[in-house]
């Protein structure tokens, strides 16, 4: 039978879409379409490190920030307690949407009690990561991690004190103090970035931190101009500054249907990720009620988003990788059988990038071209590699999938063979699985890791024309099917090209090569619990 309808999320009441790996899964195309029928979308963790693009009626939409129910004119918006906010990028990203919908101010509401990011936070940002040098966490220089700080420490400032603004300026005189005071000196070791980073902070010249040649990639040129900024913002915001709690309690009461949009994702939680390599918040589930103010049962949907492959931007361990962001890893050959490409490469010192059939190609570098895998928030190319199952697993455990929304599956098509990480191993004793669901915490017990893949035959057809999921080439339907199958969670959606259009619902059976009706098992047992492994895998 076909699966029930609330996996998609259609018909969910309080409805959470998170990324299951690194991040950059393309959880906004999915936002995007249920956004489409919900009164209320949100954000609860995270701030401008995040990035979605949303492609809408050929209009492209870049949003670090705004939830991405911004598209839906009828959809109130909320930034959560948990969101930590650049004031002067959230204003830039509603000032470009004024073409789109002039009163889109009007829908975006922010929590009182959400902590808000300061040029200040940047600048010492890039200050730490300049400090740790090849060691370097690979932030995206954002602020984040400052301003999550400042607020662990108290001394951050929330949008409830734009609201009471004599005390705003009072305390962010003192905050910017506090900072020039224990990073605005020199250092022994110090880089020329870091120096010209703290002399920016010491003077609170923004300007010339953003941009030290002409000053005219944002900032301010002094503290009396930031007092004045913000004090301008405080006006414009002042009826868009709410008690979220409140809000949102309202609106479930009144039976409004909400959407909550998770930044970042389940390999960059704070305490579940591949630490120190990840962000700033808790990316999971539980953040969901602790970044809005609402308790675990009013969730009735959680919906893991799955790139068809793994990608991760900045430094940290990853098992599957192929290919790096300076394209000089070995990579894995096999030959391409699809359709002729040719795609442009801005700046490359090879010009574009092209496919041609039964030429063998550098798996995780066409990945990366086909896929555009370059950051939204960074342009930094995005590492790539196989889809890695054992970590979806370990992300499937802490959040609790309802069911999977696969995405950019059209980028594997021309692959002859296409390889999935099903299991791990570790490499002194790679006769024995680790445990179903086992993520290593420590980073030196992930380098021992070692995959066990199973290959899969690909497909030739180009599908980023389908219009439904059964029109999509059998062995396609059988990479959708063995995803399932091996993480016991239904596939509820698969995405197949850019635009709002190519994403398939998976609403009907799916129907194996032998006339069966796939079910969902659970996930196969570990031969540590004295179940031998899976055969016909390889390391």
């Amino acid at each position: 039978m076909a699966f029930d309808s609330s996996p998609t999320g259609e018909d969910s009441k309080f409805c959470v879409v998170l990324g299951a790996q690194w991040g950059d899964e393309g959880k906004g195309k999915l936002v995007d379409i249920l956004a489409q029928n919900v009164q209320l979308c949100a954000r609860f963790n995270g701030g401008a490190n995040a990035g979605h693009t949303l492609v809408v009626e050929g209009k492209k939409f870049a949003f670090h920030l705004l939830p991405c129910g911004m598209i839906n004119k009828a959809c109130k918006n909320l930034i959560g307690n948990g969101v930590v906010v650049h004031v002067p990028t959230l204003m830039k990203e509603i000032q470009e949407l004024k073409d789109f919908d002039a009163r889109a101010l009007e829908r975006i509401f922010i929590s009182t009690r959400a902590h808000v990011l300061f040029d200040s936070h940047q600048i010492i940002d890039g200050i730490l990561e300049a400090e740790q040098g090849t060691n370097s966490i690979g932030t995206t220089k954002r602020g984040i991690g400052p301003c999550y700080s400042a607020k662990a420490i108290r001394n951050g400032l929330r949008f409830g004190d734009l609201l009471h603004f004599e005390e705003f300026e009072r305390r962010l005189r003192e905050l910017i103090a506090w900072s020039q005071k224990r990073f605005g000196d020199p250092r022994e070791r110090d880089t020329p970035a870091q120096l010209q980073l703290r002399k920016a902070l010491r003077e609170y010249n923004t300007k010339y931190a953003f941009d030290p040649e002409g000053g005219n990639k944002g900032g301010v040129a002094n503290i009396d101009e930031e007092v004045a900024r913000y004090r301008e913002f405080a006006q414009i915001l002042r009826h868009q500054i709410v008690d979220s709690v409140t809000l949102i309690h309202e609106d479930i009461s009144r039976g409004y249907k909400v959407l909550v949009e998770g930044a970042n994702a389940a390999l960059l939680d704070i305490d579940f990720g591949t630490y120190p390599f990840v962000t700033s918040s808790n990316t999971t589930v539980g953040s969901v009620c602790t970044g809005l103010g609402v308790p675990p049962k009013q969730i009735d949907t959680v919906i893991g988003v799955v790139k068809a492959y793994t990608t991760r931007v900045g430094h940290g361990p990853f098992p599957t990788e192929l290919q790096n962001e300076q394209q000089s890893l070995q990579d894995h050959i096999e030959m391409y059988v699809g359709p002729a490409q040719s795609m442009e490469r801005k700046g490359h010192s090879s010009g574009p990038y092209e496919l041609k059939p039964g030429q063998k190609v550098r798996v995780g570098e066409m990945l990366q071209e086909v896929g555009h895998e370059y950051g939204t928030t960074t342009g930094r190319r995005r590492r790539c590699g196989w889809l890695d199952l054992a970590l979806v697993k370990y992300s499937a455990m802490v959040n609790g999938f309802d069911s999977i929304n696969i995405t950019k599956l059209d980028v594997l098509t021309g692959l002859k063979q296409l390889r999935i990480a099903i299991a791990y191993r570790n490499s002194r004793m790679t006769e024995v699985r680790l445990p179903c669901g086992y993520f290593p915490s420590h980073l030196e017990d992930l380098k021992e890791v070692v995959c066990e893949y199973e290959t899969l035959e690909g497909w030739t057809e180009d599908i980023s024309e389908c219009s439904s999921f059964k029109d999509l080439p059998s062995n396609a339907k059988k990479y959708v099917l063995r995803i399932q199958e091996l993480l016991g969670i239904p596939v509820s959606w698969v995405g197949v090209g850019p635009d709002r259009e190519s994403m398939l619902k998976v609403d009907e059976p799916i129907i194996r090569p032998d006339g069966s009706i796939s079910a969902s098992p659970n996930c196969p047992s570990s031969p540590l619990r004295g179940v031998s492994p899976r055969s016909g895998g390889r390391i």
